[in-house]
């Protein structure tokens, strides 16, 4: 089962993969991770991919691709992927598609996640990630607050809330999204694996993944 989850910063993109991850045993893959994987391994292009992230510039499409065709092709993928919040602009969409031809592979669903702009904006605000590096935990003070203010309860470590979640940086980051990535919405959707669902709720958002896929 090969699945894309789109939709703006905050709309649960992470919390659908995580019960998706569960149910069906594939993997989320995000650009991020598999970026520093790839740096980690020290793989050429992990190295290609290093050179630009230390230099606090933009990793480009080319070296992004490259690094996404090895990792669809680990053995965790064997029963398919969930991509969050990859492809962001139609360019890589486009250079996707290429790669999954390539690879025989079809996407069974691209899956668009609503929530109203007010919403994300108190969700994202109230988030809180673990300053621990090795942690990360994330934790919301309205719907998950750890078991002690400010305090993870994984490792005990202080909790921060990140500067790309204040509220002036996340109405930026909806307008980036509004002008670089919302137009995916249109690329797929004549596609029969589209579909947009309401995000309030995860689990009913995964029933009606489930209920399309099983089609």
């Amino acid at each position: 089962m090969n699945i894309i989850l789109l939709g703006p910063p905050g709309a649960g993109k992470g919390t659908v993969s995580e019960l998706l991850v569960k149910e069906y045993g594939i993997p989320q893959i995000s650009t991020g991770d598999i970026l520093r994987g790839a740096v980690k391994q020290g793989s050429e292009v992990g190295k290609e991919a290093e050179a630009y992230m230390s230099a606090g510039k933009l990793v480009p499409d080319k070296v992004i691709m490259k690094i996404m065709e090895k990792r669809l092709q680990d053995e965790d993928c064997e029963k398919g992927f969930i991509l969050d919040g990859f492809p962001r602009t139609i360019p890589q969409a486009e250079q996707l598609d290429d790669l999954l031809d390539r690879l025989g592979l079809t996407l069974d669903a691209v899956v668009n996640l609503e929530v109203p702009e007010d919403i994300i904006v108190r969700r994202l605000t109230s988030r809180r990630t673990c300053s621990n590096s090795d942690c990360q935990a994330i934790y919301n003070m309205i719907s998950k607050p750890p078991k002690k203010e400010g305090v993870c309860d994984k490792c005990g470590s202080t909790l921060i809330q990140r500067d790309d979640e204040t509220e002036e940086a996340i109405n930026e980051r909806l307008r980036t999204y509004h002008e670089q990535t919302e137009p995916l919405i249109q690329f797929y959707s004549s596609r029969d694996c589209f579909m947009s669902v309401p995000s309030l709720d995860a689990k009913i958002v995964l029933k009606e993944i489930s209920g399309r896929v099983a089609e």
